[in-house]
């Protein structure tokens, strides 16, 4: 049977357009991604921790004796010098009040003492009779050696017996003093406290600053009474500052003395510099917030920046730092979204013209961002970021800012 021209023509184009369908309808579509280039550029690996400031040299005032603080003649935020400016009044104790028991029993001692003075010049008085009767029989026996009639042994024994009655006068004069001491005693417990409180003039112990600064902070603006070596107020100079920072004990091991940290968060426009200063020796055992018992150890910073640009930054105000653990200036680097674990090795999906090639890779250096290749990528290579499952070796892929 013969075809016309016409009819071999539509019967092609029919194919053509069933073959056509048949491509769109079966192929597998481009999966959008987004692609970056493999640049070579300065790479900083850091270490994050949270910190605080502090002022580096720190002077807590403390009551030097028992007593009441008066209310205090400083404020925060006061200036003060060094030697000249009063910042705090302590008055010592005053006696306490007695209740009727121990009002009773003082009562008791001062009548015990009263009566031992009594006793003490009645000893007293006995001991001078001797000793007056012992110079006498003395002088008597003295005379009777000189015309030859007493024994020289008897002398002897006479002048024993006057040094014995002289002893027995000084002790009773002693017992007197002591009795005498007693008494006071006992009555200075039961004079009233109302009696014996003097005027701050008359008694205070004024303290000063011991060095030129600012008041960090007032235990106490009101009176109030205070043991021996209780804080009373904190001076130091809030512009000259540190930072302490609470890292990991095996994050510390790898910094040295000098190096270089970013100052963020502390609430200002500007990212601050300092420098590791020192490490504290001793690490401690500290719990994380999931339970997990961490060893930390302090950290201490100098901050670099000059003053002007860390306006109203004070004490114990909360920054975040970025603590440089290594840093080269010409890196061949991706972004780290952009590796993946491939068996044993680390690997990435590089587009070659529109089509997903698996690239193994090997990597340096890392941040929390960017990752170091050493080797498997050439510079200007695109590469796809954030993988998902639907890539593969093979698979048609398209930008998605392209769509």
């Amino acid at each position: 049977m013969a075809y016309s021209t016409r009819t071999l023509v539509l019967m092609g184009l029919g194919g053509a357009l069933v073959a056509g369908l048949a491509y769109v309808s079966f192929r597998d579509d481009p999966v959008p991604v987004d692609l970056v280039e493999v640049t070579r550029g300065p790479l900083e690996v850091t270490i994050n921790a949270e910190g605080e400031t502090q002022v580096r040299d720190l002077y807590e005032v403390a009551a030097p004796i028992a007593g009441t603080a008066l209310r205090s003649p400083v404020e925060e935020g006061d200036p003060v010098r060094a030697h000249e400016t009063v910042v705090a009044v302590v008055q010592p104790s005053s006696s306490a009040l007695l209740d009727a028991r121990s009002r009773l029993q003082a009562e008791a001692d001062l009548q015990e003492a009263l009566a031992a003075r009594h006793v003490a010049q009645a000893d007293l008085r006995q001991a001078e009779e001797t000793a007056s009767f012992a110079k006498t029989q003395l002088d008597r026996t003295k005379a009777l050696v000189t015309r030859g009639v007493a024994s020289v042994t008897r002398l002897e024994d006479d002048t024993q017996k006057l040094a014995v009655a002289t002893a027995a006068v000084e002790a009773a004069l002693a017992r007197i003093e002591m009795s005498d001491g007693a008494i006071e005693r006992a009555r200075a417990s039961l004079i009233d406290p109302a009696e014996t409180d003097a005027t701050p003039a008359q008694c205070c112990i004024e303290l000063t600053s011991p060095a030129d600064g600012v008041i960090l902070s007032v235990s106490a603006m009101s009176q109030r009474p205070v043991a021996i070596g209780a804080p009373l107020v904190s001076i130091g100079d809030p512009e000259d500052l540190e930072l302490v920072a609470d890292i990991l004990s095996n994050d510390a091991v790898r910094l040295n003395p000098g190096a270089l940290a970013y100052v963020e968060r502390w609430g200002g426009p500007d990212v601050l510099q300092a420098e590791l200063d020192r490490i504290d020796p001793k690490a401690r055992t500290k719990v994380s917030a999931l339970g997990i018992e961490e060893q930390r150890v302090d950290a201490y910073f100098t901050l670099t920046s000059p003053q002007e640009e860390r306006p109203h930054l004070g004490d114990g105000f909360s920054v975040f730092l970025r603590i440089v653990e290594w840093r080269a200036e010409d890196v061949m680097q991706v972004p780290l979204s952009a590796v993946f674990r491939d068996g044993e090795s680390w690997a990435v999906f590089v587009a070659d013209d529109g089509v997903a090639t698996l690239r193994s890779v090997t990597l340096g250096r890392r941040n929390s961002q960017r990752t170091e290749v050493e080797a498997g990528l050439e510079l200007g290579e695109r590469v796809v970021t954030h993988p998902s499952d639907a890539i593969s070796d093979g698979v048609n892929l398209v930008e998605r800012s392209e769509l």
